[in-house]
C-alpha cells in the first residue's frame, strides 16, 4: 500500500516537472514525451525507492513485463537518446531535492508521540485488532487500531509522515 502511494507520489512529481497533466501516465496514449516520461518515473522508482514491479505496473495500469523493460532499456537510452537523457535528468534532480529534505525519526518512541499528536488514534485496550508498524531509518512503533477504523489511521499516519522517510507493515 505505501508503495504504490510513493509511486503515485513520483507519477505527480514526473509530472508537474514535465508540465504534463496531472494522471496523464497512467493514459493509453503512445506519444513518445508520455513514453518518456513513464519510463523514467519506473526507473526512478524501482531504483530509489525499491518499489516492486508489480506495484509500478498496477499505478502506471501496463503489464508487469514493461517495467522489466524500462529497467533493461535505462543505459543505453540515457546515452543515445537526448531526450530521455534531458528527462531523466529534470526528474531525478527534483526527486533528490526533494528527497534531501525529507527526515527520519531516531527512536521509535519519537514516532509514536509525533503521531498521537498529529491526529493518529490508537485503539482502546483489548479493541486493538490491527497493529501498524511504521518505519522510520532505524527505529519503528507499533500503532494499534481497530477493524473499522484501519483505513483512518493509515490515512492519518501517511499524512502525517509526509515530510519524512517511512514504510508501514500491516501486522
Amino acid at each position: 500500500m505505501t508503495e504504490e502511494y510513493n509511486f503515485k507520489s513520483i507519477c505527480d512529481l514526473t509530472t508537474r516537472v514535465l508540465g504534463l497533466p496531472t494522471g496523464e501516465l497512467s493514459k493509453k496514449s503512445r506519444k513518445r514525451p508520455l513514453q518518456v516520461a513513464r519510463a523514467v518515473a519506473a526507473y526512478i522508482g524501482r531504483t530509489e525507492e525499491d518499489i516492486h514491479r508489480t506495484n509500478i505496473a498496477k499505478v502506471l495500469k501496463r503489464d508487469r513485463s514493461l517495467i522489466y523493460y524500462y529497467e533493461h532499456t535505462h543505459d543505453g537510452n540515457y546515452k543515445t537518446c537526448s531526450i530521455y537523457k534531458d528527462t531523466y535528468n529534470k526528474v531525478y534532480k527534483a526527486y533528490k531535492d526533494i528527497e534531501g529534505t525529507k527526515d527520519i525519526f531516531v527512536k521509535g518512541s519519537d514516532i509514536k508521540s509525533y503521531l498521537l499528536k498529529h491526529g493518529v488514534k490508537e485503539a482502546p485496550l483489548y479493541m486493538d485488532d490491527v497493529l501498524l508498524e511504521v518505519k522510520s531509518g532505524e527505529s519503528s512503533t507499533i500503532i494499534k487500531t481497530t477493524y473499522l477504523d484501519f483505513s483512518n489511521q493509515l490515512e492519518n499516519v501517511k499524512l502525517a509522515l509526509k515530510n519524512y522517510h517511512y514504510s508501514i507493515n500491516i501486522i
